[in-house]
C-alpha cells in the first residue's frame, strides 16, 4: 500500500552535529530516550544558536516559514521532555539532505 498525502519534501541541513546524543548525569539506571530529528536540530541551531529569523531560516532549509514554525514547535517540546524527565536525546533521522551549499 502507498503511502498517503503529499510526499515529504527534504529538509537542508548544513553540517552533521558534532555530538548525536546527550545523556544526564545523576540518573541512576539507564533513561529513557528522545529523538531529535536533524531538521529539528538544524532549526534549533539556526534560529536559537545563530539567532537568525525564522524567514532566515527557511531560506535556509529550503521550506516555508510556516513549516519552520513547527519544526522549532516539535524540537522545543522535545529537548524540554528530555530535560524535565531526566532522558537521552538522540539526533537522528528525519526527511534531509547535507549540503554546504548557501543560498543566494
Amino acid at each position: 500500500m502507498r503511502p498517503r498525502g503529499r510526499p515529504k519534501k527534504y529538509r537542508i541541513v548544513r553540517r552533521d552535529p558534532r555530538i548525536s546524543q546527550f545523556s544526564p548525569r545523576g540518573k541512576p539506571g539507564r533513561p529513557e530516550e528522545v529523538n531529535l530529528k536533524m531538521e529539528e536540530f538544524e532549526a534549533i541551531r539556526l534560529m536559537d544558536f545563530e539567532a537568525k529569523s525564522q524567514k532566515e531560516a527557511a531560506k535556509s532549509m529550503h521550506i516555508s516559514q510556516q513549516t519552520v514554525s513547527r519544526i522549532l514547535k516539535r524540537a522545543r517540546r522535545t529537548i524540554a521532555d528530555a530535560i524535565v524527565r531526566g532522558k537521552i536525546i538522540k539526533i537522528q533521522g528525519g526527511a534531509y539532505v547535507i549540503t554546504s551549499h548557501n543560498p543566494k
